[in-house]
């Protein structure tokens, strides 16, 4: 068990992107369930599949919640749904508390992206990802915000990317999406303040989740300070203050836990 003396007792806390059992997701769900908090996760392994992923599987999000669920940990799935659909963000927010009775912690940890580069822009390849990434994450706000007890402390962590550090030129529908949420993040932690609601945003830097393979997974971990790949627990471990009393005093900031990656993509 990692940081036993942060404590998420009593929280009650939804958690996106959870599919693979070596992404962040999966790993955020077990650290908070370790700390005490009663946690629902969504996922949509459809969209894994579609990936290069090393864990995407059918039914992910079942197999992560089993899998923990055997270790004794208190975690529940709602209904696996694709969050481009309109209507679908919103019944995450009511299945959840459906199943805890409230929700007073959110994690918006799924995203959608694709490299893409210029002269190969489409509709088809540009909507999806803002769907998912931008309005998806509106719309749970809002849902959120409609259920939250005011006289609580109340946490939204929101992920961006490194756009906003160096060009990802590759990735630029995916860029725009995730700039969007550094604006989102600094607006509604201006507009929800007063309903004890904290909202931040980190960047993660690059995870080893499974996803790059030989040269250039050596290529990247060179870019690191350290020689190594982040980790899903490097970004629990700042997600777990977040959520916690220690992080009473903190919001609307964009927090790069990246290992001081050199970014250039």
């Amino acid at each position: 068990m990692y940081n036993s003396l942060i404590r998420l007792d009593g929280k009650k806390i939804l958690i996106t992107g959870v599919s693979r059992p070596m992404g962040i997701g999966a790993t955020l769900a077990k650290r908070f369930a370790e700390a005490g908090a009663e946690v629902v996760v969504h996922g949509f392994s459809d969209y894994d599949m579609t990936t290069n992923h090393l864990t995407a599987m059918p039914d992910g999000t079942e197999t992560v919640v089993n899998l923990l669920n055997n270790q004794g940990l208190k975690v529940a799935a709602v209904t696996s749904s694709d969050l481009e659909v309109p209507g679908n963000a919103e019944k995450v927010i009511s299945e959840a508390v459906a199943e805890l009775g409230y929700l007073d912690g959110l994690v918006l940890n799924h995203t959608n992206g694709e490299s893409v580069e210029i002269g190969n822009w489409t509709p088809e390849h540009i909507d999806p990802i803002l769907h998912v990434n931008v309005r998806a994450s509106m719309m749970m706000i809002q849902s959120f915000v409609s259920q939250v007890d005011t006289t609580k402390d109340n946490a939204i962590t929101l992920f961006t990317s490194g756009q906003y550090l160096s060009p990802m030129v590759k990735e630029i529908a995916y860029c725009v999406s995730k700039e969007a949420i550094i604006c989102l993040c600094k607006q509604t932690a201006h507009l929800l303040g007063d309903k004890n609601i904290r909202v931040n945003c980190v960047n993660p830097g690059p995870n080893d989740t499974g996803y790059c393979f030989g040269e250039d997974y050596k290529n990247v971990a060179k870019m690191f300070p350290s020689g190594r790949w982040g980790t899903p627990d490097d970004t629990a471990d700042l997600l777990l203050f977040l959520h916690s009393s220690y992080a009473k005093w903190i919001t609307g900031q964009i927090i790069a836990s990246d290992g001081g990656v050199r970014e250039s993509w």
